[in-house]
């Protein structure tokens, strides 16, 4: 696991395998596994391969995202977000 309070950067011969966990992620090599971050950037030649949880998902032409994607809502308060189910 990859932890980081500020900003994560997989270079374009990086590859990761697991989760990462942080505020910022760029992304210009592979990843494969969970990402939980506030932002979330996906460049040119960039491959995600699993679930994202993130407030902002950007992917760039030729850019590659395949697996799920979860939106954070930071706006909404949780008593809000409870009742949106019904």
């Amino acid at each position: 696991m990859i932890k980081s309070s500020r900003e994560v950067n997989v270079g374009k011969n990086g590859h990761v395998k697991g989760s990462i966990e942080t505020q910022r992620l760029v992304v210009q090599g592979f990843i494969e596994g969970t990402v939980n971050a506030k932002s979330v950037e996906i460049k040119a030649g960039g491959h995600v391969s699993g679930e994202i949880t993130s407030s902002e998902l950007i992917i760039e032409s030729k850019g590659i995202f395949e697996g799920n994607s979860i939106v954070k809502d930071t706006t909404a308060p949780k008593s809000v977000l409870g009742k949106i189910k019904d």
